[in-house]
């Protein structure tokens, strides 16, 4: 059973697996919008989703790294919220939104299913910021999905993360067949030196790690915050031993992922 993909924007992504369709860290606002992160950080978003959330037909689940940052889940994202039979992510996360809201703690594993399809979903580590400020920043998670059929390995979404040694664990607890990493080297002036999500060459390192046969980077356009173009990040790739497992999505456009 193979995995169709199609990039919506930044992380958002539509997965259909079977009969099950889940959606990733929903964001439809339109561009132009001015969003406060806390901590006196804030950013613009730059760019329109590639879909609409009326033309998406029904969600069955949604996978939301985190709640509070609305590059991850904004105002229209929420209203996607209810219409899932269930929203996956942090513990923290979960206790705020409530619901049919399902918090996994790292290496917890939840289920969705339909008549003929059955994905297991387990929450991976992550930690969105260097130098401990993802302490402060709050929690985050990754998932990794597996499902019958798969030739290749689980299918791993970073979610909003830099590089720990933690992340190698992922390597050693699962075979990944394909790793989606969320990349951008994410940072705001008032912040410093602090980054935020993965930059090209950490995405490297986590393939190293992991050795996924493919490897999708997103998350590197559309908000004023990411600091590390796709094209930026190409040029690593491509400069790196790891090129030949770089596939880069086209927005809007579904491509069919052999699991």
């Amino acid at each position: 059973m193979n995995l169709c993909l199609t990039h919506i924007s930044t992380a958002t992504l539509l997965l259909e697996i079977g009969s099950l369709r889940l959606i990733t860290n929903p964001v439809f606002d339109p561009a132009g919008g001015h969003y406060f992160f806390g901590y006196g950080t804030h950013s613009i978003k730059l760019t329109e989703p590639a879909i609409l959330p009326q033309d998406l037909g029904k969600i069955d689940a949604i996978l939301l790294s985190h709640d509070h940052h609305e590059d991850n889940l904004d105002r229209a994202g929420r209203t996607l919220l209810p219409l899932a039979k269930k929203v996956i992510t942090t513990s923290t996360g979960a206790k705020r939104l409530k619901g049919n809201a399902i918090g996994l703690k790292t290496w917890q594993s939840t289920i969705i299913e339909s008549e003929d399809t059955q994905i297991k979903i387990t929450a991976a580590p992550a930690h969105h910021g260097t130098l401990g400020s993802h302490i402060v920043v709050g929690e985050t998670t990754g998932f990794i999905l597996e499902w019958a059929g798969q030739k290749h390995g689980a299918l791993y979404i970073s979610g909003d993360t830099v590089w720990f040694n933690g992340l190698r664990e992922i390597g050693q607890r699962f075979k990944i067949g394909t790793a989606i990493l969320h990349i951008g080297a994410a940072r705001f002036p008032v912040m410093g030196p602090l980054r935020f999500t993965l930059n090209a060459k950490e995405a490297v390192q986590i393939v190293h790690a992991l050795k996924p046969r493919m490897m999708i980077p997103i998350h590197y356009e559309g908000w004023k915050h990411f600091k590390e173009t796709g094209a930026d990040a190409g040029k690593v790739f491509e400069a790196s031993d790891i090129k030949e497992k770089i596939h880069w999505l086209k927005l809007g456009s579904p491509v069919e992922i052999e699991s």
